[in-house]
């Protein structure tokens, strides 16, 4: 297999790629026997894809899955669709003053990725942001544990993650970044307008250079004894408190 090709597995992840993505994939592999609906509903629209299928036995599959629970069906695939940070103000711009981002700054499990994608799609957030070095990027864990998520919604590598914080406060989007060491709280935020939230990473938090380019610093209260959240966790709390003030149904 070519190093610019990987394998998505699991049922969503193979049906969003072929949904989303379908010119980027090159081959499914379906269990042999499998008759699971959905199963032969990826067959069909991967057919008329113009995608080559193939079916497999079960051991196959578990091979190029990596460890992945594929559930008869893997993809490979040329590129995780991704964008570039200059396509950043167009999509903020058509967010016509409604604009939610998710800046991610270092995040290094695919899996609290994933889940942050998740709730991101979830919430209808304009964008997601992630640095180009030092994080993980969207690899086949992150699209499977996003539940189709990362397929569809944009996610924009920055290079430098401060130059780009500074290019959306020039656009009018207010920069709030999650800090468990300040006393503002999350819901003293106005979330309504343009607005990004911020998040570190899972070991150390937020950079210092990307504190210094946050226009507040919030944390989210816990009267209880866990002292911090998860990073996916975290990124729903806060996003859906913003979906909360925005009045969306």
């Amino acid at each position: 297999m070519s190093k610019d090709s990987q394998w998505v597995a699991g049922i969503n992840a193979v049906a969003s790629a072929i949904e989303h993505d379908a010119e980027h994939v090159r081959e499914v592999l379906l269990e042999a026997g499998a008759k699971n609906p959905r199963i032969l509903e990826i067959e069909g629209n991967a057919r008329r894809m113009g995608i080559d299928v193939r079916r497999v036995a079960q051991q196959a599959l578990d091979g190029v899955a990596g460890g992945l629970r594929h559930q008869g069906a893997v993809a490979r695939y040329a590129a995780a669709k991704t964008w570039d940070e200059s396509e950043l103000p167009a999509l903020v711009e058509a967010a016509a003053g409604r604009a939610l981002v998710l800046v991610l700054d270092g995040v290094q499990d695919p899996h609290n990725l994933g889940a942050c994608l998740r709730s991101a799609a979830a919430a209808g957030v304009t964008a997601v942001v992630i640095p180009r070095d030092k994080a993980v990027q969207v690899n086949a864990t992150v699209r499977k544990t996003s539940a189709g998520a990362a397929d569809t919604i944009p996610v924009v590598r920055c290079t430098n993650l401060s130059r780009c914080l500074r290019d959306l406060q020039k656009l009018g989007v207010w920069i709030h970044g999650l800090a468990g060491d300040v006393d503002a709280s999350l819901y003293s935020l106005d979330l309504t307008g343009n607005v990004a939230i911020v998040l570190g990473g899972e070991a150390d938090g937020l950079r210092r250079l990307t504190r210094e380019h946050c226009d507040s610093l919030v944390r989210i209260p816990m009267p209880g004894d866990t002292e911090s959240l998860n990073v996916s966790v975290a990124a729903g709390v806060a996003l859906f408190e913003a979906v909360r003030q925005r009045g969306v149904a």
